[in-house]
């Protein structure tokens, strides 16, 4: 059976890229004098959540794929801000976990791009910033299935917890 692609689904997905990457080029901008990008910033507030993952569950944990991970962890190692290692007993995975300096620096990276979550805040009331998560969360959830039922390969990670956003989006 084929589908038409219908004009609001078409709307509705240019909307969500458009406002993804209006946060993310904000945040980017943000960021810009400590030479860490968005992308890296939702990997260090992930990485500060717990002691250390390997570089797998951090990909699902960041909803992204292992290659582009890869590349921001090698940069970050590079700036001293994230240590890998290999796991204690997995010699083929990576273990990441933020180092000192990383760990100093983040609070000064959430100082920084806290003026584009209070833009977020002030824009949209309680009720309204609950429903859009709930549904930006169910949108993730639907979109990591392949509509037969079965999770997409790269992006099995937990959909419904948004953490590729949640660093820029967190308190909403």
């Amino acid at each position: 059976m084929v589908r038409i692609r219908t004009k609001s689904a078409h709307d509705l997905a240019l909307a969500l890229r458009s406002a993804y990457w209006t946060l993310h080029r904000q945040t980017d901008a943000s960021l810009q004098a400590h030479g860490v990008t968005a992308s890296q910033f939702v990997l260090l507030t992930l990485l500060s959540d717990q002691p250390a993952v390997t570089q797998r569950e951090l990909v699902d944990l960041a909803s992204s794929d292992p290659n582009t991970v890869r590349a921001m962890l090698v940069a970050l190692q590079g700036k001293g801000l994230v240590s890998r290692q290999r796991h204690p007993t997995d010699g083929r995975a990576w273990q990441v976990s933020l180092t000192e300096q990383g760990r100093n620096l983040l609070p000064s990276l959430w100082r920084l791009t806290d003026p584009v979550r209070d833009r977020l805040l002030t824009e949209f009331d309680d009720d309204e910033r609950r429903t859009l998560e709930r549904l930006l969360v169910r949108t993730a959830a639907v979109m990591s299935h392949d509509g037969k039922g079965a999770s997409s390969s790269s992006r099995r990670g937990p959909a419904h917890r948004s953490a590729a956003a949640g660093a820029e989006l967190k308190d909403l």
